[in-house]
């Protein structure tokens, strides 16, 4: 009988486990290079990025015509505009690169004069889950970047300080913590049901 119980202890164990390793993760997020206008001439990369938030497993999509290149590059490589040291090179017309460590990352177009005529971008990806504006590919293939509508904090004498509410054409972005909620709750809840099984 012991046998029965401790047998039927694991199973509901071992079910719960395969649940809580299905939840799904945060999605990270996805962002087209200079939106419409792409990896170009005369672009203003950094305005571009100031109001976004880059995180471990973000994408960046560099859109580009023929000619041009998107080569990473050192924090000085970067200031000085130099060519031919890059950490990696694409000229394929359409680069996705994945941040894969969190700290600053720099990419230059490797053509000469281009870097200096404004094809430079500088990004900070921070180790936490994304909270930018990520998107999607469109039907046709292509990735597209709407603009991410700002969070907007709201308190009236009705509304505890602290509580964002939302006003009307906003979406307010939960925060990297809140993203993870469902994980965390998933986790708490296997433990709990696995300590009142084993009382």
């Amino acid at each position: 009988m012991a046998k029965c119980i401790l047998s039927g202890r694991i199973a509901i164990m071992v079910v719960l486990a395969v649940i809580c390793s299905g939840i799904p993760a945060v999605p990270a997020a996805v962002y087209t290079v200079g939106e419409s206008s792409g990896w170009a001439m005369g672009g203003d990369y950094g305005s571009w990025a100031s109001d976004k938030t880059f995180a471990v497993g973000d994408t960046l999509v560099f859109n580009y015509a023929p000619g041009h290149t998107v080569d990473e590059v050192s924090a000085n490589d970067y200031k000085s505009c130099t060519t031919g040291n890059s950490l990696s090179s694409d000229s394929s017309g359409a680069t996705s690169i994945t941040l894969k460590s969190a700290g600053s990352h720099y990419f230059i177009c490797g053509v000469p004069g281009h870097c200096s005529g404004g094809m430079k971008l500088a990004v900070t990806v921070a180790a936490g889950a994304s909270t930018g504006g990520s998107t999607g590919a469109s039907p046709s293939g292509t990735t597209t970047s709407p603009s991410t509508p700002t969070p907007t904090t709201t308190t009236s004498p009705a509304t505890p300080t602290g509580i964002t509410t939302p006003t009307a054409g906003t979406l307010n972005q939960p925060s990297s913590s809140a993203a993870l909620s469902p994980a965390v709750a998933a986790f708490f809840t296997f433990f709990g049901v696995v300590f009142v099984l084993m009382k």
